[in-house]
């Protein structure tokens, strides 16, 4: 893993290591902003993917989460196709 450097751009989106109620946690921080939600969520799935990859190996007890606006939730995580990737990964 000391050979990939995974960087995160702090101005639009971030990732966030808290504990919550004595669990540790991670964040990463997605905007959508771009004009097709469908390429901004193949970029957060494999973001997060790569994230949850390193997570295991170097902190195994850290949950990740995915934060996206409430509008995205709504108008795109609602759909069959994004809820059965959410199941899946």
């Amino acid at each position: 893993m000391d050979r990939v450097k995974f960087e995160i751009d702090l101005a639009a989106e971030r990732i966030i290591a808290a504990e919550r109620e004595h669990e540790k946690i991670a964040v990463e921080i997605k905007s959508f902003v771009k004009p097709s939600v469908v390429t901004d969520f193949y970029g957060a799935l494999g973001q997060f993917l790569s994230y949850h990859l390193v997570l295991q190996e170097v902190d195994p007890q850290r949950t990740l989460y995915l934060a996206i606006p409430l509008e995205t939730y709504n108008r795109f995580f609602q759909t069959a196709f994004a809820q059965l990737a959410v199941q899946k990964y």
